[in-house]
């Protein structure tokens, strides 16, 4: 067990775990990393083919029996005016609100320079992780006040829970200011944290299939919240549950913030209103 623990502290510790993929990426796609407008097409693309295996789903429908025991609402499957609506407000957003601000910031910004070294292996999953957990505290206070103040919640928030039952492409079915927050937080965590270009693509990455994941409408086995222990991911029973109960689950990835404030529900509550 001794050796064990200490090849893995050795793994995760090595500074050149991670440098030929590094070194592969900085060598040979230099001109697009470097780009302002990379983080954008990356988180984009990322989304809209991170939904594809839960559209699949969607659409096949009773004809996959097998993926549909996982459903959380069986009963309540998108049609698919619903589906059209939600990929037309993404489109929509992302045309007039995400172009127009990444077009500027690649007329602004200077392109950024690639580091020679990459992150060790335990530098990219702390700095992942942190990410997250920030993201998550900024999250909830924001997504609190958004439901406690009916003004924010009318005019900002309130296209988000169209569905009781959400789906993976309700994920970005969102007004303007929230697209827009969202995407300030997830950039400027990063810097704040001072992260490696490559622990923040990945964040960025895990960060849009985990969204997915808590919209998705399918609890399967190997769902986050499933695989990490002890109930501290809420996933897509918890985010569920706030679609039904919009007064509960505020924060978009871990529990702690909603059960020291009163406002975490499990998903017994799904199963009792059905």
């Amino acid at each position: 067990y001794k050796q064990l623990t200490e090849n893995l502290r050795a793994c995760l510790g090595n500074d050149s775990l991670l440098q030929p993929l590094w070194d592969s990426l900085r060598h040979n796609y230099r001109d697009y990393l470097r780009s302002p407008l990379f983080p954008v097409v990356l988180t984009v693309s990322s989304y809209f083919f991170l939904c594809l295996p839960f559209l699949v789903c969607d659409i096949m429908g009773e004809r996959w029996g097998w993926v549909q025991q996982f459903k959380i609402q069986p009963s309540r499957r998108p049609t698919a005016s619903t589906l059209l609506h939600c990929a037309g407000v993404t489109l929509y957003n992302h045309v007039f609100l995400v172009l127009p601000a990444s077009v500027a910031q690649w007329a602004w910004r200077p392109p950024v320079d690639l580091p020679d070294q990459a992150p060790s292996l335990l530098e990219l999953i702390a700095g992942v992780i942190g990410n997250l957990l920030l993201f998550d505290f900024q999250y909830f206070i924001w997504h609190l006040l958004h439901h406690k103040i009916r003004w924010l919640y009318m005019t900002f928030h309130a296209i988000h829970h169209n569905y009781s039952s959400p789906f993976a492409l309700a994920t970005q079915c969102l007004g303007g200011w929230e697209l827009v927050t969202v995407g300030f937080w997830t950039t400027l965590n990063p810097v704040i944290l001072r992260c490696h270009l490559l622990t923040t693509w990945t964040f960025m990455v895990l960060h849009v299939y985990v969204s997915i994941e808590d919209h998705c409408g399918y609890d399967f086995p190997w769902s986050t919240s499933r695989l990490i222990p002890f109930g501290i991911y809420g996933g897509p029973s918890k985010h569920d549950v706030h679609h039904q109960k919009p007064n509960s689950n505020f924060a978009p990835h871990f529990s702690h913030w909603d059960k020291l404030f009163g406002t975490h529900a499990d998903f017994s509550f799904s199963a009792a209103v059905k």
